[in-house]
Formats: C-alpha cells, structure tokens, sequence
C-alpha cells in the first residue's frame, strides 16, 4: 500500500494555527523559520521537501500519519475516527486547561458534530 502527503490537510493545519495565533503568513513563516514561499507553494497544492515537512509538523505538534493518505483512498472516502477521540488527547495534553476545561470544550464539540450530521429540514438547504 503506497502513501502520500495530503497537502491540503496540512495547509489547513496550518492555517487553522496561523489564525488562532493571530498571525500573517510571513509571520508564520518566520516563527517556524521557513521561507514564505515554502508556505504559498503548500497553498498551491505542492508538496514540500522532507526537512521541510518535519519541521513544519514539529512546530504544529502533530504527528506526521495525521497527513498521510493511501493511495488508493480519496481524502474524502477514508474512514477516520470521531473527532473528539482524535483531539481529546491533544486537549488533555494542554497545560493551559483545566479538567472541566476539557470537557466542557469536548461536549461543545460532540453538539456541533451531532448538529452537523443531523437531517436538516428542506427549508435549511
């Protein structure tokens, strides 16, 4: 079974941390220390060299399989655990939350995906 990168999940990844941190791309760049054309070329779907990747996983403190895909298998198709089971730990692991930090940030979690995949009325589509 061969793999690939998933470009898109990790600019996403990126994005999604470049914002909650309140930063511009060439911030972001510089923080991680990559150049701000490493970050445009991710954006554009290429995929990035190896010390590249490593460094930009290691600043976003995910593993690497969390951006892999097989071959065989569109993103989109791929069977993947719940959400909460996959970043329950990564809460946990905050040391800037609380227990009941955690869980209340896990049930808000758990109601929007139970939100997301309910039936919506014909009126709400």
């Amino acid at each position: 079974m061969r793999r690939h990168l998933d470009v898109e999940a990790l600019y996403a990844a990126l994005d999604s941390e470049r914002r909650s941190r309140d930063l511009s791309w060439r911030q972001l760049a510089k923080e991680v220390q990559v150049s701000p054309s490493l970050l445009s070329r991710l954006g554009n779907g290429l995929r990035p060299d190896v010390d590249s990747f490593a460094t930009l996983i290691r600043w976003l403190g995910v593993p690497a399989e969390q951006f892999m895909i097989d071959e065989s298998e569109e993103p989109r198709n791929r069977s993947e655990p719940e959400l909460v089971t996959q970043i329950g730990p990564l809460l946990r692991a905050r040391q800037d939350l609380t227990p009941d930090d955690v869980s209340y940030l896990e049930e808000i979690i758990q109601a929007t995906v139970r939100r997301i995949r309910a039936p919506r009325s014909d009126q709400e589509r």
